[in-house]
């Protein structure tokens, strides 16, 4: 058992922190011993930055994929030896405490995980779960027309979820690698934006009844508007990290459009994601970039605060 956490104390550094002999359960509750954590590359350099003015020291990370080691005297929907993946907000740590019965849904993000999945890929569970809840939460549907601007890890996922669900999907990045990996995701158009024709592309392709902002590129509600790429009754999909964005009203008035946002993940999403796991629709192992034992996340978290574009899809080994 390896009981130690991650935290990052100051800004742009990363620490390990000693956690306690885990407890016992409590009567609805389960003991999870962690094998893999997946790292959320945003969501993670955001706190790593400080960049929405949250505190020090800060615990991010909410995927998990473990052994339960105890279950408490209520519970019925788990057994000792179940192998999980845990999507609650407990930070990177050696072992987990879940509540299955718990009223917040969010602290009982819990599923278990077959042996026709590869259990390591299931670390970024909770990415893919992003994706597939703002696919759903924008209320994509088959034969639309979706643009997901941005490939980092949570773009690709929603990229994934959005094809999934039946869209035909454009995906547009400036990062040549993430776009070949879109490619082999099965994307059905994929652009390079940073190129001369990237725009005229991305026109021919529109209009789009969905697009997703998973860049958080200032101008792109701009851009949106002046190139006339939303299409009447469209959504925008608001799914990047951002302090303030500006948008014109008379777009979304004269085409009775929306900007839409969502957050985390439900059990519903994670089934979902494994049942197009299961089916091949949906595929992990493209995405990662890195697997690495514990040990070496200052490695990680270095690279992250100096050069976040060489990292997508991270995983940590516990039991290296």
């Amino acid at each position: 058992m390896t009981n130690i956490g991650i935290e990052f104390p100051a800004l742009g550094e990363m620490g390990f922190f000693d956690l306690p002999e885990p407890p016992d359960p409590g009567p609805t509750e389960i003991l999870i011993l962690t094998h893999y954590s997946g790292v959320v590359n945003g969501t993670e350099r955001h706190a790593l930055m400080a960049d929405f003015g949250k505190g020090y020291p800060s615990r991010p990370g909410y995927q998990h994929v473990g052994v339960i080691e105890a279950v408490g005297s209520k519970v019925n929907t788990f057994a000792e030896g179940d192998i999980v993946f845990l999507g609650n907000h407990g930070g990177h740590r050696g072992w987990h405490i879940a509540d299955v019965a718990a009223t917040n849904e969010r602290q009982r993000l819990c599923i278990k995980l077959s042996d026709d999945v590869e259990h390591e890929f299931c670390a970024l569970f909770g990415v893919a779960g992003v994706g597939m809840q703002h696919s759903r939460r924008i209320r994509v549907a088959p034969a639309m027309n979706v643009w997901v601007a941005g490939l980092g890890l949570v773009g690709q996922s929603v990229a994934q979820a959005s094809r999934a669900l039946g869209a035909r999907v454009t995906v547009t990045d400036i990062n040549p690698q993430r776009l070949e990996v879109a490619k082999e995701l099965g994307a059905h158009q994929v652009i390079n934006i940073s190129e001369k024709s990237g725009i005229e592309l991305l026109v021919k392709g529109g209009p789009y009844d969905r697009i997703i902002d998973a860049c958080g590129a200032c101008q792109l509600f701009d851009d949106i508007r002046e190139n006339e790429l939303l299409a009447l009754h469209g959504t925008i999909g608001a799914l990047a990290g951002r302090h303030e964005t500006i948008f014109h009203q008379t777009m979304l008035h004269a085409l009775r459009a929306s900007i839409e946002g969502s957050s985390h993940f439900t059990v519903e999403d994670l089934r979902m994601v494994r049942h197009f796991l299961q089916l091949g629709t949906i595929q992990i192992e493209p995405l990662v970039t890195h697997r690495v034992p514990i040990t070496e996340a200052p490695r990680i978290y270095e690279t992250m605060r100096d050069k976040p574009a060489d990292l997508l899809g991270v995983i940590f080994n516990w039991q290296s």
